[in-house]
């Protein structure tokens, strides 16, 4: 049995026209290959579920939460189906539970554990397409769970993987680029790019694919690719595995993210286990602390120390913060919430020199100051003030010779 596995978005959904528009793109598989197609919720659903949520408590129970907001995913399915079948392509959508897709009983963040692809083998004998919900999955107790934001691309890539498929993400653009388009005009699509480019790039703030679906991706080494469904006809991206010809592009791309904020402790003692006295805090409050510096003084008794996380937990982070002061002996607390992340990426950054070098004379040379720096073997990511961000990324495409 050839199956295919086909992931549509948001935008791909969002009206009748672009469910029927869809709609054809998955009839053309379909004459060729059995096909699971997998759905988020129409554009703008999941925010108006979330949003009717708080209409009733700032703090819902994670449980009816979840239950809430995966039914958007629930109603774009079951209009795929209808329309599939108006137009004589035998369909049927399945809900996670009905699968079952398994996963852990984390509410709003669940991971899936595994999947009943027997089901869908056994469907796929009787229907030519079968149409399932991204982001849903059920644990074991029976409750609905989700998979966070962007979780229908891990629903498809699991998916995928289960039944040893290719995953093919349909979007609104037409495959990854150089950088953001819109912020960029002359930003340029990439044709191929590594699971492990594509992965820096999705979690420094790239918003084509999921982060976890990447990585899920690379784990399984599962065939992935983004297409348009406005323009089906276009090739888009392959994410595929490193090889020597990736490695001739020094920089594949440049990530961007506004959602930052900064926190400094000042004279923390520079001594064992401070640091936990910090950050273990901070990740039971569920706050993803990312880019870390630390500055010692000349005495070795003290240290500066500071770190970046999600602009929406400064105050959550700083409320725990000074609750541990006692504990954790730092003289001042600031912060900054007017400041952006750059992040430059390329598997030939292992070989080529001069990556590092080219930023700084780049960003020098527009008067533009870096705060914070943090590097990995194919990354580089810089902390900046918000209002330079347009200019640092515009600047470091054309440096990195990104738009020829």
């Amino acid at each position: 049995m050839k199956i295919k596995v086909l992931k549509f978005g948001g935008s791909s959904v969002a009206t009748v026209e672009a469910i029927k528009m869809s709609g054809s793109i998955i009839n053309d598989w379909s004459k060729k290959y059995k096909i699971i197609v997998v759905l988020s919720a129409m554009y703008g659903e999941t925010d108006r579920l979330v949003k009717l949520t708080k209409c009733f408590s700032k703090n819902p129970l994670p449980r009816e939460y979840d239950i809430a907001v995966s039914s958007g995913e629930t109603v774009s399915c079951s209009l795929m189906s209808i329309y599939l079948n108006s137009i004589k392509i035998p369909s049927k959508s399945l809900m996670g539970w009905q699968i079952p897709i398994n996963t852990s009983s984390d509410h709003g963040k669940a991971r899936i554990i595994s999947i009943n692809n027997q089901k869908l083998f056994n469907e796929l004998k009787k229907f030519r397409v079968l149409i399932v919900p991204g982001f849903q999955g059920i644990d074991i107790d029976n409750n609905i769970t989700t998979l966070g934001r962007g979780g229908s691309d891990t629903s498809a890539v699991a998916i995928a993987a289960s039944i040893g498929s290719e995953c093919i993400i349909y979007t609104d653009v037409e495959g990854v680029y150089t950088t953001d388009p819109n912020l960029v005009s002359d930003a340029k699509k990439i044709p191929k790019i590594s699971y492990e480019e594509m992965l820096e790039l999705a979690s420094q703030g790239a918003k084509v694919l999921q982060t976890r679906s990447v990585e899920l991706a690379m784990r399984k080494k599962i065939k992935l690719s983004v297409r348009s469904s406005i323009k089906p006809s276009k090739s888009g991206t392959i994410i595929t595995d490193e090889d020597k010809s990736l490695e001739n592009n020094t920089v594949s791309g440049i990530a961007y993210s506004r959602d930052e904020a900064k926190i400094t402790l000042s004279k923390v003692l520079d001594q064992p286990g401070v640091s936990s006295k910090i950050f273990g805090p901070l990740a039971k409050g569920n706050i993803n602390v990312d880019m870390i510096l630390q500055n010692v003084s000349q005495d070795g008794k003290y240290a500066n120390l500071s770190f970046t996380l999600p602009r929406q937990d400064i105050e959550k982070a700083l409320k725990i913060l000074k609750k541990e002061k006692k504990n954790i002996f730092y003289k001042k607390i600031q912060h900054s919430v007017n400041i952006a992340k750059i992040s430059v990426v390329g598997v030939g950054m292992r070989s080529h020199a001069g990556v590092a070098q080219t930023l700084f004379d780049t960003l020098g040379s527009n008067n533009i100051n870096i705060q914070l720096i943090t590097t990995s073997e194919i990354k580089i990511s810089i902390l900046i003030n918000e209002d330079y961000l347009e200019t640092a990324v515009k600047s470091l495409h054309k440096a990195y010779n990104l738009n020829k």
